[in-house]
């Protein structure tokens, strides 16, 4: 079964959850029901709420009716008639309104005795669908077309695959997801925080959690720097006109914040990306062929109009920055700098213990008005990156439609200890913006060119990358992340002093210690230690206390280390240079 054939047996079930809960509750309204990722959804009015509880009785429902059912007859209707079938259902009736005023043909499809307005794209054969390759999954609230002004429907999900092992396969994985979650994990862990005052999408990371992230802005920085990219900083609020020039205003402006001032009637943004600002800082001087390229790298907020319905702790947010980077080149240039900036990211994912692969993402030739620039610019930057990959031996999938609006690019696709897809790093070339904003170099034959702009990302938003790594490592971070390296508990108050030499020691050699000094017993502190997933703990008592002085470094350690039933023991000055080695080659334990 291909992707397709996946999709139209996941929209056929659509259908058939509709028909199983109308058989149920024939009062209820359906609405919409698409195939979506890994199953489908069908959304309804019930009349009386409906719970998850019910799950099991639609699910038994849909499989009596999937005996019954062969195959899907079409039928094309006027608007008329369409509007006579559903005349009690207002929701089918905007439909057939909206398409119809659209010029799209109306048409019906007929299972059984269920009957249904839409498009299509269903299984030819619904006696080859197994009872036991689907099920349902979830009820959520969802707003009427995603609007929230409009009336709250009852959403109810299913899973469905090709056999009954992977759907099985895929339960397994989401309940392990489940336990990942990284909303539950950041505040077991004190990480980071909403604040409904703040406003949604918007997070505060706690001391703990912006250890981690400074982190990861650090490794991005270090690995932008070794290929000469030089960090700037460009302001948050910008002119609209700075948006219409580069084509966001157009394209992308419903998804933009606007700010307001008191004092100018002008339009204000709160900028979604960086490109835009850096094309200005190339046009403040004169450039000639001998300063290519010159690499911008900026980690300034970003911001974007994301629908409260789409927010999802920090892997959607209305505010996060990106270790963004855009290199202004030659064409003779384009192919060293793409191969340096995949190396870093290829540096950083195999550091991060990330698997990935290479999306190529393409523009749709079939809707030319949602891009930028003309068909033999398109053309010419997509066959130009394809051939790089190519030379590179890179495997990798084309998707059209994926592209940037004004440029193709390579999206590098990564997959977590469990195995899901995270989009993480993209590389984007540009020859549309440049043109736009006029920005012109001297050449060796002493005509102006325009440069290339090269977009680029290495982990793209700190931010939304500490919510993967979070469920990544199911909250335990490698040692080099981990916001407290080494925790240290006391036994009673006689250990507290040399408690304190230690965590001095440590923090002499920038490693960062906590002390649990509490007066609680030695078993709840470890549990606790544990439960915050710290990579090693030491328990102080009598025999570590006289085993040498902390100070002098011949104090014996039994050290604890996360994961292991087995203490280790090891002299204080070997375990710090041991720690000091890990962190600085970004590894993991001893």
């Amino acid at each position: 079964m291909n992707q397709e054939q996946l999709e139209h047996k996941r929209h056929s079930l659509a259908h058939l959850l509709a028909a199983a809960v109308l058989k149920l509750w024939p009062d209820t309204k359906r609405t919409i029901g698409p195939a979506i990722e890994n199953g489908f959804y069908y959304d309804f009015e019930f009349s009386s709420p409906i719970t998850e509880a019910h799950l099991p009785k639609i699910e038994k429902e849909m499989k009596r009716i999937l005996q019954t059912w062969k195959t899907f007859e079409r039928q094309e209707v006027s608007a008329t008639e369409a509007k006579k079938i559903f005349s009690d259902n207002e929701y089918k009736l905007e439909l057939i309104e909206e398409f119809s005023k659209e010029g799209q043909t109306l048409t019906l499809y007929t299972s059984g005795d269920f009957t249904d307005l839409c498009r299509g794209g269903h299984t030819e054969n619904m006696r080859e669908i197994k009872p036991d390759s689907f099920c349902l999954d979830k009820i959520a609230g969802a707003y009427w077309r995603g609007d929230e002004k409009n009336k709250m429907l009852t959403r109810i999900y299913g899973l469905a695959f090709e056999t009954k092992e992977e759907l099985e396969n895929y339960i397994t994985m989401m309940a392990e997801a489940k336990k990942r979650d990284h909303r539950k994990l950041g505040k077991e862990l004190d990480l980071f925080v909403f604040s409904d005052l703040v406003g949604p999408g918007m997070p505060m990371f706690t001391p703990k959690g912006f250890v981690i992230r400074q982190e990861i802005v650090n490794f991005s920085n270090e690995l932008q720097k070794s290929i000469g990219f030089l960090e700037v900083h460009t302001p948050q609020v910008n002119k609209a006109e700075l948006f219409k020039i580069s084509g966001h205003y157009d394209k992308y402006k419903d998804d933009m914040l606007m700010v307001k001032s008191h004092y100018s009637d002008e339009e204000y943004f709160l900028k979604p990306m960086n490109c835009p600002q850096h094309t200005q800082l190339f046009a403040s001087q004169k450039r000639s062929y001998r300063d290519l390229p010159i690499r911008y790298s900026d980690f300034a907020n970003l911001f974007r109009d994301e629908r409260p319905g789409e927010l999802s702790g920090l892997t959607r947010l209305r505010c996060f920055a990106q270790d963004d980077g855009h290199s202004f080149c030659r064409e003779d240039q384009i192919e060293e700098e793409f191969n340096n900036i995949l190396g870093i990211v290829k540096k950083a994912l195999e550091t991060y213990s990330l698997d990935y692969y290479i999306r190529l993402s393409l523009w749709d030739e079939k809707q030319k008005e949602k891009y930028l620039g003309d068909k033999s610019t398109w053309e010419k930057s997509q066959a130009l990156l394809e051939n790089l990959l190519e030379k590179n031996k890179t495997k990798y999938i084309k998707a059209e439609g994926e592209a940037a609006f004004y440029g193709p690019k390579m999206d590098i696709m990564a997959k977590d200890a469990i195995g899901r897809e995270w989009q993480i790093s993209t590389i984007q070339l540009d020859f549309n913006m440049p043109i736009r904003f006029k920005l012109g170099y001297i050449d060796k034959d002493g005509q102006e060119k325009y440069p290339v702009m090269i977009h680029r990302a290495i982990i793209g938003s700190p931010d939304r990358f500490l919510g993967v790594l979070l469920e990544h490592y199911a909250g335990a971070f490698p040692l080099w992340l981990s916001p407290v390296q080494v925790k240290i508990i006391n036994v009673g108050e006689t250990h507290e002093a040399h408690c304190q030499k230690l965590a001095e020691r440590f923090l002499s050699q920038n490693i960062r210690v906590e002390l649990d000094l509490a007066n609680e017993t030695v078993g709840n502190k470890i549990r606790k230690a544990s439960n915050e997933k710290i990579p090693y703990t030491l328990v102080i008592g009598d025999k570590e206390a006289s085993a040498g002085s902390a100070s002098a470094g011949s104090a014996e350690l039994a050290v604890r280390v996360r994961g292991e039933e087995k203490l280790l023991e090891i002299g204080l000055e070997k375990f710090i240079e041991k720690i000091k080695n890990l962190i600085a080659g970004r590894k993991n334990l001893l």
